[in-house]
C-alpha cells in the first residue's frame, strides 16, 4: 500500500532530527487549559479590564484614532514585524510608540501593570486567530538574527533554546511539560509569578536558568528571537493572554 506524501512528514521530520511544533495549550494539563478558557477563572481578565479602560481613557484615547478595540483583530498575530524606519517592534513596542508619538505621554515602561494591561486587552482581540508575521523583506536578517539566537548554546549549563524545546519537547521538568518554546500566549499571567507578565520577562528568565547573560527587556537580542518563535508558530493560534504555571 502506497502512502501518500504528507503522512510521510511525520517520519521525514524524525529522520531528519525536526520537532513537530504544537500550540502551546497542547502541553498545559487540562486544569490550566480549561482556566485559560474561562475569564471567570483566569486572573489575567483583571488586566484585560484594566486594559479596556486605558483604550478608551482620556481625549487623546487609543479610540480616538482606531475606535473600538474589536478592530483590533489580527493584529497581535501580526508582531513582531519591522516597522517604516526599520525598527523591529513587537506589540510593547508599537503601543509606547502610540503612546509617546501619537498621544505625546511619557511612555508606560516595559513591564508596567499599564502596558501589561494595553498590551493583553490588544491582544485578546486576535485570540484564536493564526499567527501570520512576515519573515520576509526586511525582516529577513532579523529573522536569522532570532535563528542563530535560537540556535547558539549558551551559558554555564551550555544549552541552546533547541536543546529544550526540540529536543525534549514533551517530556517533564520540576513538574511542568516542556513546550515547544512558542510566545503565542504572552502577555500571560504565570502562577509562579504571581502576576501578568510579558514574554521578554520569560526570556530572561530562560537565560537565568541556564546560567547564561540576561538581555534588556526589549532588546534587540530578545525581539529577534521572538521573531523567530513567531516564525516557528505560523498557522497556530494566538492563546494571549495565556494561562501558565
Amino acid at each position: 500500500m502506497t502512502l501518500g506524501w504528507r503522512r510521510l512528514l511525520p517520519l521525514i521530520a524524525l529522520l531528519l532530527g525536526a520537532a513537530e511544533v504544537r500550540p502551546t495549550q497542547e502541553y498545559l494539563s487540562p486544569e490550566i487549559r480549561a482556566a485559560q478558557e474561562d475569564p471567570s477563572r483566569h486572573p489575567g481578565w483583571l488586566w484585560v479590564d484594566e486594559g479596556e479602560a486605558l483604550w478608551r481613557a482620556g481625549d487623546q484615547s487609543c479610540a480616538a484614532c482606531h475606535g473600538s478595540i474589536a478592530g483590533m483583530a489580527g493584529v497581535a498575530a501580526r508582531y513582531p514585524l519591522v516597522a517604516a524606519d526599520g525598527a523591529l517592534l513587537d506589540l510593547e513596542g508599537r503601543i509606547e510608540r502610540c503612546r509617546t508619538q501619537q498621544q505625546r505621554e511619557p511612555a508606560f515602561g516595559r513591564e508596567s501593570e499599564a502596558l501589561l494591561a494595553l498590551a493583553s486587552a490588544i491582544a485578546l482581540q486576535s485570540r484564536g486567530m493564526p499567527v501570520a508575521v512576515t519573515t520576509d523583506g526586511p525582516a529577513a536578517s532579523f529573522l536569522e538574527e532570532g535563528r542563530r539566537f535560537y540556535e547558539t548554546r549558551q551559558g554555564q549549563l551550555n544549552l541552546s533554546c533547541g536543546g529544550c524545546h526540540d529536543d525534549n519537547a514533551g517530556r517533564r521538568l520540576r513538574g511542568d511539560i516542556i513546550s515547544n518554546g512558542l510566545g503565542t500566549g504572552y502577555p500571560a499571567y504565570r502562577l509562579e509569578w504571581n502576576t501578568m507578565g510579558s514574554l521578554h520577562r520569560r526570556l530572561r528568565a530562560c537565560s537565568l536558568g541556564v546560567r547564561a547573560e540576561q538581555f534588556p527587556l526589549g532588546s534587540r537580542e530578545y525581539l529577534t528571537l521572538e521573531l523567530f518563535l513567531a516564525s516557528r508558530a505560523k498557522g497556530l493560534p494566538v492563546e494571549a493572554p495565556g494561562l501558565r504555571r
